[in-house]
């Protein structure tokens, strides 16, 4: 029998902007039918910041939730996830979201390591797979805006904020960065999309498996391609080209067909680093290269999409196109050079991580788990906390050997021994405090002070503050 396909949309309120670092302080959730009409009652959860973790000041003042507010009403991480494994990730369940890709879903799969599940089967397993509505935005103001009212920025540039896109749509949006209204605004305006652009959004919908990216992607003939990285005054929209296989990733190596490749061919291996790491607002060239992850849900279509309006509106030449693409085929060392630059940048970022640490929550990518940890793992999420106490899996993975003692204090602390309960202690002091002034809980009273002394703070953001450094406080030692 075949599984039954729902959408589940989904947002998150963090405690900063990092995954490796930061947690999950609001959950919202809603799941619909394939209509997008919904499916009973969504979920709004708080879950618990546990004592030794430090929000981000900023981030707080945007979402108004203090560390205290989920201590007093939230559920631990535990707690979220036996109701995530349970109720939200079911089989053919579409994982949707505004931006989930690139923010909500790194979170979600650091949240599932930290507390021994699989953090990758929850979105492919059993039918499930993902669809990323902002792309699917991106790309409907690129090549059919008919019927939608597109918004711009203060400054008078393209914007597709969510928040500006219900605002001039007048969609219900009453509560931005709550993260169950932000789903429900979401729902709204993909309800929008799909009923002023039903053929895109059902193309778009049909091609979000990786297989039929890769299938378009590897002809090796040139594709429209919508993506956050390109510049707003071409609508995020341009045509590109596949020019290798990415060697480490499920992905490929395109080129953008805007450019004209012939300043590439005689660039050294250093400078192609150099113009591949350019930022937008520095001068000089920028690679016109990127990386296309198949397994990302990118919003990819063939050339035949575009009409006359759509190239008018994004500035796109086809016989300049063509030009290019000519150029680019005749510079036969470009593709091997450049692999070697990517290489090189590799070799680059392995030794800057290598200089700095990171804590074990931070070490999701230093490898998959054995079937015999998973299996491990498996068997700690049926016991009841009384067990954990004489609970000493023997895990293979060190990783896993140094999570369980996080685990079991921040979701069942009376399952601690008293040895644990010291070491958990010393967990603490040695993370919060090592460093002295330039410790991380420095840091982060320094930061409220820093934000104390903006003008125009209003009386909740005050209380705020307020609040944030009496939980800064609350964590230091006695002595």
């Amino acid at each position: 029998m075949a599984t039954q396909n729902t959408f589940y949309f989904y947002d998150l309120e963090t405690s900063s902007i990092s995954p490796r670092d930061g947690r999950i302080m609001q959950f919202g959730g809603q799941r619909t039918d394939m209509n997008l009409k919904p499916i009973g009652e969504p979920h709004n959860f708080l879950i618990k910041l546990s004592e030794d973790i430090l929000p981000d000041p900023y981030a707080v003042l945007v979402t108004g939730i203090t560390p205290q507010q989920t201590q007093a009403e939230g559920i631990t991480e535990q707690a979220f996830l036996d109701i995530f494994e349970t109720e939200i990730v079911t089989p053919g369940t579409i994982f949707s979201g505004f931006n989930i890709v690139r923010f909500d879903d790194e979170f979600v799969r650091y949240l599932l390591y930290r507390n021994f599940y699989d953090a990758y089967e929850w979105q492919y397993r059993d039918d499930k797979s993902r669809f990323e509505l902002l792309d699917v935005v991106r790309m409907t103001r690129a090549l059919r805006p008919e019927g939608i009212v597109w918004p711009n920025d203060a400054d008078g540039k393209p914007s597709n904020k969510l928040q500006l896109l219900t605002e001039v749509n007048k969609l219900d949006h009453s509560n931005a960065h709550d993260a169950l209204s932000d789903v429900q605004a979401t729902i709204a305006l993909a309800q929008l999309v799909r009923s002023k652009q039903p053929k895109l959004f059902s193309f778009l919908l049909d091609m979000r498996s990786k297989a039929n990216i890769a299938k378009l992607v590897n002809t090796g003939q040139p594709f429209v391609y919508t993506s956050g990285k390109y510049p707003g005054e071409f609508e995020k929209t341009t045509i590109a080209v596949k020019l290798a296989d990415h060697p480490r990733r499920q992905g490929a190596l395109v080129y953008d067909l805007r450019h004209d490749p012939t300043d590439l061919a005689n660039l050294s291996i250093e400078e192609l680093v150099e113009s591949w790491q350019r930022r937008h607002d520095e001068s000089g060239l920028r690679l016109p290269v990127k990386t296309l992850q198949f397994n990302r849900c990118p919003a990819v279509a063939p050339l035949s999409v575009l009409d006359d309006a759509s190239q008018k509106r994004l500035k796109i030449d086809l016989k300049t196109v063509r030009d290019n693409l000519t150029k680019l085929r005749s510079q036969n060392e470009l593709v091997n050079r450049l692999l070697k630059a990517l290489g090189l940048m590799d070799e680059q970022q392995s030794l800057k991580f290598a200089n700095q640490p990171s804590p074990v929550d931070a070490q999701l990518y230093d490898g998959f788990l054995t079937d015999g940890d998973k299996n491990l793992c498996t068997q700690l999420h049926v016991l009841d906390p009384a067990e954990l106490v004489n609970m000493q899996p023997k895990f293979q993975d060190k990783r896993l050997k140094e999570l369980l003692l996080l685990y079991k204090a921040r979701n069942f602390t009376a399952s601690l021994t008293n040895s644990e309960t010291s070491a958990w202690e010393q967990y603490r002091q040695d993370y919060l405090l090592a460093g002295g002034e330039n410790s991380r809980l420095a840091h982060y009273l320094n930061k409220i002070e820093e934000v104390k002394k903006q003008t125009k703070l209003t009386k909740q953001q005050k209380y705020i503050l307020e609040e944030l450094q009496l939980y800064g406080e609350s964590l230091m030692p006695a002595n």
